[in-house]
């Protein structure tokens, strides 16, 4: 009778160990498995999702915005925000397309990397050196790449006339967009400093606890300052390539694309206040946006109603991100 009783207590033990284990995979797996629910509802909503050439078109609209939501993640994980992400496209593809005809391509995309770069290391000064409010900092950042574009283009399109530089953004290389390389090399550097560096770890660490972080030594104002050189970099890979598929460079580019990486950011299950985000659930959530919007273009939702969408999606995304951390603190408890 003892040894039944104690065998029916284990089997109750175990079963319950099990569910809670599945249920944290669940948990831990949710952007995963809401991407695959939302491509089976666009499925659902419209034939003309799943074919090869809608596939391609989400796959090279998805480009820059996994690779500047990839530079976010760093930032946010730091629990700072980048509102200047779409400006710093826009003048980055300006920039490339006045430096062409004068320097060539090369040199031009040098230019237009050092661009980003620059106006990354300057909100990375004001937040991390001077104290600046992320917000604030790269608000003021936004305000001035965007007015520098609109200045320097004089508020026109600069066409760009080389065919190497405009067939990039609509060739395929073995089946797949060739952007969608660029992307992939983006991701795997993005994983490296993620998981395989110190940087990636103290990145992590003061977005859990600044102040623990600073008593342990480190020197969080280089790491600020980094995250942030590091994001300008990322919006300028975006805006020469989101320039190689248009063949222009626009002061107007990318306009509201803050809100767009962002929304990624947090669909892929990012805390807005820091300290934890994944890059590969980042990746996932700019491929959920990408369909997303594809989706309401196929079904000819208006843009104005597509913002309301995405804003309401970042609202969904950030109550969902709450509830699954109460949810997984209870499975621990």
């Amino acid at each position: 009778m003892t040894n039944l009783t104690s065998q029916s207590s284990a089997s109750a033990e175990f079963e319950g160990w099990s569910r809670t284990r599945i249920t944290r995979l669940l948990l831990n797996q949710s952007t995963l498995i809401a991407f695959i629910v939302m491509l089976l509802v666009a499925m659902a909503l419209t034939d003309r999702f799943f074919t090869y050439q809608n596939f391609a078109n989400i796959m090279r609209q998805c480009v820059p915005l996994g690779i500047v939501s990839l530079g976010l993640l760093f930032v946010i994980l730091t629990g700072g925000i980048d509102l200047s992400v779409g400006s710093l496209m826009a003048i980055v593809s300006v920039g490339v397309a006045l430096s062409i005809p004068l320097y060539g391509l090369v040199p031009a995309l040098a230019i237009g990397l050092m661009i980003g770069t620059v106006f990354g290391a300057f909100s990375g000064i004001l937040v991390a050196y001077f104290r600046v409010a992320p917000f604030i900092a790269t608000l003021a950042v936004m305000t001035i790449a965007r007015g520098g574009a609109l200045i320097v283009s004089k508020g026109q399109p600069q066409f760009i006339n080389d065919y190497t530089f405009n067939d990039f953004g609509v060739s395929s290389l073995f089946g797949l967009p060739s952007t969608l390389y660029v992307l992939l090399a983006c991701f795997i550097v993005a994983l490296f400093l993620y998981g395989k560096t110190v940087f990636g770890r103290l990145v992590i660490s003061i977005g859990s606890n600044e102040i623990a972080t600073r008593f342990a030594g480190i020197r969080v104002e280089r790491y600020k300052f980094g995250v942030y050189v590091l994001s300008g970099f990322a919006c300028a890979i975006a805006g020469i390539i989101a320039s190689t598929r248009t063949g222009v460079g626009s002061p107007i580019l990318a306009l509201g694309f803050e809100l767009d990486a962002i929304a990624a950011v947090v669909v892929g299950g990012a805390s807005l206040s820091g300290g934890r985000g994944r890059v590969l659930d980042t990746l996932i959530g700019a491929l959920i946006l990408s369909v997303i919007s594809n989706v309401m273009n196929l079904l000819n939702i208006p843009g104005y109603n597509q913002q309301v969408v995405k804003g309401v999606i970042i609202i969904l995304a950030v109550l969902l991100e709450s509830l699954k951390l109460r949810l997984l603190y209870s499975t621990r408890s």
